[in-house]
């Protein structure tokens, strides 16, 4: 039984079916956990709305930054030219990564609740040899959703390959990764999927990947190689998380029995929708216009100057969920996101607390 809900963009609340799966040891050599893991590869290439003999799903250990890292250490050549599209923290956590990692790279920053300028990612691949272009399509440090289609365009009408961080996105909004132009999609398995944290994936465009042979400046993070050998019968080049896998894969059965990746948005779009309104009434306002907001997660402006986050997340921890501080530094906010194993219930339950709490110190 759950102790708290996780009103965070992950980890977050999982079904008690999820967690039974991790009960069980398995061997990493066995068929059978193979068999598992080369289904998972199969399913999350078919959500990504296209076919194996495009594109191929690598899975990775480690937690979701792992991942992007990998890609980015894979995939961009020391004579490549990378933009770094950023609009919150993740964003600048991959300019962080390029700088780290020796990349010849240029960042687009942007206000952390604005959409980056279209005409201006165009000038910056017009006027300079991007080969590459990356951007979080769902930043949790707002909950901003980044419009990856019109910049998909862009970068093919450019032919610079289209690397998206899809980390909180995947699995919970609607997409079709040809359809976007994405050539790098990276995603977790703790995230809308509802598995548990240990691993993340990348859905790859195969003639792309297929060109980065020898190009990872690691030995851990090559994702050629760790494509290569995952590819041949499910083997993980190195130890992989055997429980977290066999969660994911019941995860992934759950995602179906929803009625897949469409009717798990609109449960999201739902929860997020009826969170915002009623916090509104209480003077708890979204950071994003509604118009960028995603169904993901939401920042809410700090009510009033007396306002304590410590104080107002340590009430509703009391109650049964567990929140989310901010991530800005210009203005004051906490966060609250509305994926994983919880109704609109659960949310009534928890806006019903932050009434009686805001009652009491307004």
């Amino acid at each position: 039984m759950n102790r708290y809900k996780l009103l965070t963009p992950g980890p977050l609340t999982t079904t008690d079916a999820v967690k039974k799966q991790m009960l069980e040891d398995r061997c990493t050599w066995d068929d059978e956990y193979k068999s598992i893991t080369q289904q998972i590869r199969k399913e999350l290439v078919r959500i990504a709305g296209t076919t194996e003999d495009k594109y191929t799903a690598v899975l990775m250990q480690g937690s979701g930054s792992f991942v992007v890292e990998s890609v980015l250490t894979s995939v961009v050549a020391d004579e490549d030219m990378l933009l770094i599209i950023a609009n919150g923290a993740y964003g600048e956590r991959m300019a962080q990564m390029a700088k780290i990692i020796g990349l010849q790279h240029e960042v687009y920053n942007v206000p952390y609740n604005e959409y980056p300028t279209l005409q201006h990612v165009e000038e910056l691949l017009k006027d300079q040899n991007f080969t590459h272009i990356a951007i979080v399509h769902c930043e949790t440090t707002t909950g901003i959703l980044n419009p990856i289609a019109e910049i998909g365009n862009i970068a093919k009408k450019y032919n610079a390959t289209f690397i998206v961080d899809a980390m909180s996105s995947f699995g919970g909004v609607e997409m079709n990764i040809e359809e976007l132009q994405i050539d790098y999609l990276i995603s977790s398995a703790n995230k809308c999927i509802q598995g548990v944290p240990g691993f993340g994936f990348v859905i790859a465009n195969k003639e792309k990947l297929l060109d980065t042979k020898g190009t990872a400046r690691s030995v851990s993070l090559d994702l050629y190689d760790q494509w290569r050998v995952i590819d041949v019968d499910g083997k993980w080049r190195f130890t992989s998380p055997t429980h977290v896998v066999a969660a994911f894969a019941e995860a992934l059965k759950e995602l179906a029995e929803e009625g897949g990746v469409k009717a798990r948005t609109a449960r999201y779009a739902a929860n997020n929708a009826y969170i915002r309104q009623r916090l509104a009434k209480v003077n708890m306002h979204a950071y994003i216009d509604e118009a960028k907001q995603s169904p993901i997660i939401s920042t809410f402006l700090f009510p009033n100057a007396e306002f304590n986050f410590q104080d107002f997340y340590e009430n509703m921890k009391k109650t049964g969920f567990v929140l989310y501080p901010g991530k800005l530094t210009d203005v004051d906010t906490f966060r609250i996101g509305n994926i994983g194993d919880v109704s609109i219930e659960d949310l009534s339950v928890l806006c019903d607390a932050i009434d009686q709490y805001m009652g009491v110190n307004v």
